[in-house]
This record gives structure tokens, C-alpha cells and sequence, in this order.
């Protein structure tokens, strides 16, 4: 069982996306506001803020939330968790989860103590908890939320077999490269348009003395990143489709185009900070942030991945719209890929809290509160633009709700996790040794393709 054709995408997000590249950022950081749209709420809940969502009172109530989120993530979602306890009265609890959150949830589910509210970063994820029968349907407040502020796509999205079970709370772009504009400006690099610009800026900036690009190989998740942007691009939205639902083989020659491709950058060892072994040794938040540190001498000049950045960025003295600058996924085919992706919330127990947290969680109030940090892009289309802290996440959420159900969610992500979201294992695993052997492209589809079998079930 597994999820089936739940994403589109069309030349519309292509081109709204495409824009970005000529934007410039400003920094990053909130208004010094609680980011709740109002007032503050009332412990004993059971009233909206001015044009808000209705909250129940949920005063002593204790409620547990479960990601995998991490540092600054995690810190900026705790705010959106502590206005929630504001205006209800309840306690809330984030609980650290570990990859792959089936596994996790299983087990705390084995053990009688689930949490309340997991947010799930695979659709894959959200199938399997349903079949389980550890998730339940949403309620009608929080549907009603949903039906308010979400497009069908989105909507879509969090339900299996045609019931709803979750709320997308966080969407991403991932199909961005982030750049440090002294490096770029020391080594007389040029923004690239096209995949074969790519790679000459990379070179450009490799013969500078400064490797071109900062792979975090330590996180399986990255590199089916990479693989994804380039396949789209290069094989199209179509066998796009087919390969996320094993409709077309690993073995298939675009999967080996698309490989081939990816090769042209993995392969060269001047190009990657620390070569590939250091690429390997590399997990996400590093790869960020020695590219934005040592002024125009960093580890590497340019990192690939989502909105997200931004927030590892902020840990560093690099300013964005000045030290740190965007531009889009470069085109190897006819067209610049859009690779979405999300977390969806789903309550794990039939209480009123879950529900109630999930209500909120559909709600423009929360998702502008953590939009202010900075690094959040909500698929809510009722959130403000002027909630986001700069001008390219502004761009991005308009493009993102301009896109409306034309897009593209990554692929690892609709898959079985024991197939896109497990670690050391599967897609995952695959490409880490890819990254280690680049030129070994016929033996990584014949590894992905058994490991799709397996998790497919044809």
C-alpha cells in the first residue's frame, strides 16, 4: 500500500518559482511581536482572538507534540506551542523524535504512551500510521480550518483513502541554492541559469581556491534532494509520477541520465568541501554553516537546499541579502525544477486536545507566528504576507499559494519510508554510496530498484 498521484505541477509554479533568482534578501528576524495576529488569549480559552481561530478551554489538560526537529527549528516552534497554552489553558510538551518517526511512534505506541500530536515529514509516514490505525480523522473544527485555508492539493495531501487525518503546518522550497556573495565576488563567479552554468561556476570557484559546494552526505534526505530537482528538471513531471509510485523502474535510463548528471558534480572531488569524504562526514546544519563562515574564505561557496536555510544562517555572523544570496535550482532539462515539501500534524489520540491543537495548527495565527522567525514557509493561504521577515520567503509563499495544487512534493517523501525515509537504508543509503563511488551508476539503480521492490511490493 502506498500513496498514490497526490501532486502536480505545472509551468505556472516553474515560472513563479523561477522568479526568486532575481530577488535580494533582507535580513532575517521577527517584529518583536508574539506573531498571534491579536491580543493575547485568555487561559481559560473558549474565545478567538480578534479574527482568529476559536480555541476550547482546555485548562489543566497536558498534551504532548512529537517532530524531528531540532535547534533552532524546534526553538521557533515552542513559540507557537507556548501561544497555544496562552489562549487554552493547556500544557504542552515537544517530545525530540528520532528518524525514521515511524519507528519512533511505534514504539511509544507499543508502550501504551504515544504522543498526542506527531508532525510527520513524509507523506509516506502519514500512510503507514494509517495503517496502523494509530491516526485519527481530523474533527470538524480543524476541518473546517482546512476547508478555510488550504487549496484541495494541500487538503489532498493529508488524507489517505479519502479521510482526512492530517494538517500541512510547514511547506518548503526545495529547489534553492544558497550562495556567499564574497566568495562569488572574489572569485568573479557568475549566478548560473543552467545546469552546464552550474558546473562552470563551480569551477570558477573551485580554481579560487575555495571548493564549490557544501553536500550534507552524512543526511541520506539531501542527496534524494538532489537526485529529485535533477530528475524533474531533466526526465520531466510525468516519469516525475511514475518513478515516485514505482510505476517505472530504478533501472529505467532516466533514473540513469538523471545519475549521470548528478555525477558530473558529485564526482569531482575539488568541487565538494572536503571532498567526498567530507561530504560524507557532513550532516545538514554544518553543511550550512561553514558556508557562511570565515568571510570569503568559507569551507565551500554555495549549498544546496530549501527555505529552510535561513535558519542555520542566522547562526552565523553572515547577514542574508548581503553575505548570503539565493538563486533557483539551475535547469538541466527545458525547465528550473520546484520540489515541495512538508509536515503534516496528525493526533495519535481521540482527545480534545489533539484535536483542538491541530485546529490551531490549520490556523493562520499559528502559522504566523513561527513565519515571523524566519525559515517557515506555510502552505496556509489566509497567512499575511507581511508575517514573513524578508523578501524572498514573501516570494515564495505567494508563489507557493499562486500555485495553488500545481506542484511537485518530493519524491523520497510519498514513498514507503523503509524506501525514502529511513536511515542507512533504502534511497538513503543508495545515494550515500553513490556519493562515495559516482561513477558506479548501473550498480546504485540496481541497488534502488531492489530496495523499491521490497518497499513497494512489486
Amino acid at each position: 500500500m502506498r500513496n498514490r498521484g497526490r501532486s502536480r505541477t505545472t509551468t505556472h509554479a516553474w515560472v513563479a518559482m523561477a522568479a526568486l533568482g532575481a530577488l535580494a534578501l533582507t535580513a532575517c528576524g521577527g517584529d518583536g511581536g508574539d506573531g498571534s495576529g491579536g491580543t493575547e488569549g485568555s487561559p481559560t480559552g473558549g474565545a478567538a482572538q480578534p479574527g482568529g481561530v476559536e480555541l476550547p478551554s482546555l485548562a489543566g489538560e497536558k498534551i504532548e507534540v512529537a517532530a524531528v526537529w531540532t535547534g533552532p527549528e524546534q526553538a521557533n516552534f515552542t513559540k507557537v506551542l507556548k501561544e497555544f497554552e496562552k489562549r487554552t489553558g493547556a500544557t504542552v510538551t515537544f517530545v525530540p523524535a528520532q528518524d525514521p518517526i515511524v519507528n519512533f511512534l511505534g514504539t511509544k505506541v507499543a508502550g501504551g504512551q504515544p504522543p498526542d500530536v506527531a508532525l510527520l515529514p513524509q507523506v509516506g509516514a502519514l500512510v503507514s500510521a494509517v495503517q496502523n490505525k494509530w491516526a485519527q480523522p481530523v474533527g470538524p473544527a480543524a476541518q473546517a480550518q482546512l476547508d478555510k485555508n488550504y487549496s484541495a492539493g494541500w487538503k489532498s495531501l493529508g488524507a489517505v483513502g479519502g479521510t482526512q487525518y492530517g494538517v500541512y503546518y510547514k511547506a518548503a522550497n526545495k529547489s534553492l541554492v544558497w550562495y556567499n556573495a564574497k566568495a562569488f565576488e572574489a572569485a568573479g563567479a557568475k549566478v548560473p541559469k543552467t545546469w552546464k552554468e552550474f558546473l562552470a561556476t563551480a569551477e570558477t570557484v573551485s580554481a579560487s581556491g575555495i571548493p564549490a559546494v557544501s553536500v550534507a552526505g552524512a543526511d541520506g534526505w539531501t542527496l534524494t534532494d538532489w537526485f529529485e530537482n535533477i530528475y524533474l528538471s531533466q526526465a520531466g513531471p510525468e516519469k516525475y509520477d511514475k518513478l515516485a509510485k514505482h510505476q517505472i523502474k530504478w533501472t529505467d535510463d532516466s533514473v540513469k541520465q538523471a545519475l549521470t548528471t548528478l555525477g558530473e558534480l558529485f564526482g569531482r572531488k575539488d568541487y565538494l568541501a572536503g571532498g567526498q569524504t567530507g561530504a560524507l562526514a557532513t550532516e545538514f546544519p554544518k553543511s550550512v554553516t561553514q558556508t557562511f563562515t570565515g568571510g570569503d574564505q568559507p569551507a565551500a561557496a554555495m549549498v544546496f537546499e530549501g527555505d529552510f536555510v535561513a535558519v542555520n544562517i542566522a547562526q552565523t555572523d553572515a547577514k542574508i541579502g548581503e553575505d548570503a544570496l539565493v538563486f533557483p535550482f539551475p535547469a538541466v532539462g527545458a525547465k528550473a525544477p520546484v520540489v515541495s515539501g512538508g509536515d503534516v500534524a496528525v493526533a495519535l489520540k481521540p482527545s480534545k486536545g489533539a484535536q483542538a491543537l491541530l485546529t490551531f495548527l490549520a490556523s493562520a495565527d499559528a502559522a504566523e507566528i513561527q513565519a515571523r522567525e524566519g525559515g517557515f514557509v506555510s502552505p496556509n493561504k489566509s497567512v499575511r504576507p507581511e508575517a514573513y521577515p524578508n523578501d524572498i520567503q514573501r516570494e515564495i509563499a505567494k508563489s507557493l499559494i499562486a500555485a495553488g495544487d500545481d506542484f511537485r512534493f518530493d519524491m523520497s517523501d510519498q514513498a514507503p519510508a523503509a524506501f525514502g525515509g529511513t536511515p542507512g537504508a533504502g534511497e538513503w543509503k543508495a545515494l550515500q554510496d553513490f556519493l562515495k563511488n559516482p561513477a558506479d551508476v548501473a550498480g546504485t539503480q540496481a541497488r534502488l530498484e531492489s530496495d523499491a521492490a521490497k518497499a513497494f511490493g512489486n
